[in-house]
């Protein structure tokens, strides 16, 4: 199966059926794409598919072949992921971080799709769950984003 995760093509014997989770995970040593729950409930395991955000633990691999897959390992390559990634410090949105790879991924979906987000557009993108509870401090570093320099010609 060919696969271009991060810019970077790969060749993978692999089932078709496998989830990309795990192909990401135990083929490729990229395990800051998150294990949660197996389902699609809890996002941890979010990664962007052409842009857009995706459960990995539920999409099968043969689903991305073709497709240009970002991971958290390489989000600071692309501008608004850096950028993300620096609200989310400022803000000190992360307390255990088990989450937030998924977080982060789902924010940048976000703001790339809605560069302007209202509290209703992040309800409804930002489904991941956090056991800290750092909601609040998510919401806050993303309308510090939209309301950035950075973002004011988007």
């Amino acid at each position: 199966m060919d696969l271009t995760i991060n810019g970077v093509p790969h060749q993978l014997e692999i089932e078709p059926e496998t989830p990309l989770l795990w192909a990401l995970r135990d083929d490729l040593a990229m395990t800051g794409t998150k294990y949660g729950c197996g389902l699609a409930q809890c996002g941890a395991c979010t990664v962007l598919v052409n842009g857009q955000a995706v459960r990995s633990c539920v999409t099968p691999i043969e689903r991305v072949a073709g497709a240009s897959v970002l991971t958290i390992e390489a989000i600071e390559q692309d501008d608004l992921g850096k950028r993300v990634v620096s609200a989310w410090v400022k803000h000190q949105v992360p307390q255990c971080g088990y989450c937030q790879s998924g977080q982060v991924m789902a924010a940048v979906s976000l703001l790339k799709q809605v560069p302007h987000p209202t509290d209703d557009d992040i309800n409804a993108a930002m489904l991941n769950l956090c056991r800290c509870g750092t909601y609040n401090a998510i919401r806050a570093a993303i309308h510090d984003l939209a309301s950035s320099p950075e973002n004011k010609g988007a």
